[in-house]
């Protein structure tokens, strides 16, 4: 009986080591598996620029930047990442300016039934993007124009002044 016992325990032993070998196994894998979130080393700094103006349509119903009159927010944006410029793109920020959900201030019903878009061009370039799609910018100084188009639906903008912010972000 003696000797069918110690034989056994070799065989569990070894059945241990293949076990912890296995889970050891799938523990990397796992680590692989994942995307790795990693913060990004460096600045972005961005300066306010100018204001922008909303002016309404002639119906009353959209107030933006981009009728007539209107005029686009600007500000200047600095990035610096020490990846990105070592590892060319793969690391860089990435810049966006997301819609506000309501007006700074409004007259009484100015913010009902509004819906809110934003556009940026970054560089000087006359390609409109939607402001909640970050676009990447590779380190030094880019320029940002930023519009704001508030929607009414149903009826009327109410006379009084309105103010909308938009939120440009570098992240």
């Amino acid at each position: 009986m003696k000797a069918g016992a110690s034989e056994a325990r070799p065989a569990m032993r070894r059945k241990r080591n293949a076990n912890s070998r296995t889970l050891l196994a799938m523990a990397a894998l796992a680590c692989f598996c994942h995307p790795a979130q990693t913060a990004i080393i460096g600045t972005c700094t961005i300066m306010i620029g100018a204001s922008g103006t909303m002016k309404s349509n002639p119906s009353i119903n959209i107030l933006g930047s981009k009728q007539a009159g209107g005029s686009s927010a600007g500000a200047t944006i600095t990035a610096s990442s020490l990846l990105c410029t070592i590892l060319n793109l793969l690391d860089c920020y990435s810049v966006s300016a997301p819609a506000p959900i309501a007006f700074t201030s409004a007259p009484s019903g100015g913010d009902t039934d509004v819906t809110f878009a934003t556009v940026f061009r970054l560089d000087g370039s006359g390609v409109d993007v939607p402001g909640s799609s970050p676009q990447r910018v590779i380190n030094g100084t880019h320029t940002i124009q930023v519009d704001l188009t508030a929607t009414k639906s149903p009826g009327i903008f109410p006379a009084g002044n309105y103010q909308g912010t938009v939120t440009v972000r570098c992240e």
